[in-house]
């Protein structure tokens, strides 16, 4: 072969490439990326401030946790571009094998995880911590929808049933961590997808009922969830120290904020990085910064509900709602707790808070919501041109 004709296939080569990143960047839904981007931003500034002082509590350096960070929200990001780069088949067997090795790590956590706090959620990976039941939750959500998108096509696929199956026992190896608020976060999206594929009103009623017996029991012979709620309905009861200066923070941080790394809440709050780092931006950042992070994780929920709601199959509506009312509920349960709406939980700020497990479950999420609403081309070779149908 000629040197010319290496050159050739060269540039050949090098345009496919080329051709194929503009096809996927403009496949996807710019504006949802530049949410993603925003929040990804506030992540970074708000660990950077928030966290020295849990590093001196722990005889680290300063910014140690920030570093960290950066290499989490790197990733994340990476891993949530490659994701949206694949099609949905493929997100589907990933989402399928993604879940079935969380299974059996939720196994194993019981076995050989370490304690914190009472409980058995983390395991140690080459010298990482990962929580395995962070990474069960969009899986979770994807292989259900998948089954339950299974039953417009095969009217006698027990879909119910099996996805029932599959729930229950995810449930029970979260219960016997315990981790009560990861079960009740799956519940809920579990029981919203039922009811968007078309559960009878007797099946939903009943599984209403069977949650409310649940929680009561919970109330009853879990003594840390009775302490918990009693906690949030008879605060005067309690010294409910952390929601005092989470409340104290917003209190002092008023419209405007004190300014980055001015404030003095992180300096008491144990996990002001983590759970708690919606108050630290309340103390520094103050009201205004706050509503405009509620509205970008708002306009996210929306706008990928809107965008799915047009020409989707019944998968893709599953799938998509439910990761939405995933992030969309984490969130509200992290914001409600630092306000003292909601009951004290160890949620964390989807992106925002500090941790590389519950950072890169979020990423994934992203990623497979912004691969099922891609814009789908399909390219028709001329003899002239190239030209791009919109198929979605």
């Amino acid at each position: 072969m000629s040197y010319s004709s290496d050159i050739s296939d060269n540039y050949r080569i090098r345009r496919k490439r080329n051709n194929s990143l503009k096809l996927w960047w403009s496949s996807l839904d710019r504006f949802s990326v530049s949410i993603i981007l925003i929040i990804s931003a506030f992540s970074l500034v708000m660990v950077t401030t928030a966290s020295p002082a849990v590093a001196y509590r722990i005889g680290v350096e300063p910014l140690y946790f920030m570093k960290r960070q950066i290499v989490y929200i790197i990733f994340g990001l990476t891993t949530m571009s490659y994701i949206s780069s694949l099609s949905v088949n493929t997100v589907k067997r990933l989402a399928i094998i993604g879940f079935f090795v969380s299974l059996a790590a939720l196994v194993i956590v019981l076995f050989f995880g370490y304690e914190v706090k009472g409980a058995k959620r983390w395991l140690s990976v080459l010298g990482l911590s990962l929580q395995p039941s962070e990474f069960m939750k969009p899986f979770f959500t994807i292989f259900t929808a998948w089954i339950m998108s299974i039953k417009y096509d095969e009217v006698n696929f027990p879909a119910f049933k099996i996805s029932l199956a599959l729930y229950l026992v995810v449930a029970a190896l979260l219960l016997m961590q315990p981790d009560l608020g990861m079960i009740i976060s799956i519940s809920i999206v579990w029981v919203a997808q039922l009811f968007i594929a078309g559960l009878s009103l007797v099946w939903f009623f009943a599984i209403t009922v069977f949650s409310i017996a649940s929680m009561i029991c919970a109330y009853i012979f879990l003594p840390h969830v009775k302490n918990r709620l009693d906690s949030f309905l008879n605060p005067e009861n309690f010294e409910n120290y952390q929601i005092k200066k989470s409340i104290e923070a917003f209190k002092h941080g008023g419209f405007y904020g004190t300014g980055p790394g001015e404030g003095t809440v992180k300096q008491y709050l144990p996990d002001s990085h983590a759970d708690f780092i919606f108050s630290v931006m309340g103390e520094e950042m103050g009201f205004i910064v706050c509503t405009f992070l509620l509205v970008m994780f708002a306009l996210l929920i929306v706008r990928g509900l809107y965008i799915v709601t047009f020409g989707s199959n019944n998968f893709n509506i599953l799938a998509v709602s439910g990761i939405l009312l995933q992030i969309g509920l984490q969130s509200m349960l992290n914001m409600g707790m630092a306000l003292h709406l909601l009951p004290t939980k160890g949620v964390t700020l989807p992106i925002i808070s500090y941790g590389g497990s519950s950072a890169l479950a979020t990423f994934i999420a992203l990623g497979m919501i912004l691969a099922f609403t891609r814009k789908r081309y399909d390219v028709i070779i001329l003899p002239t041109r190239n030209y791009r149908m919109d198929v979605r």
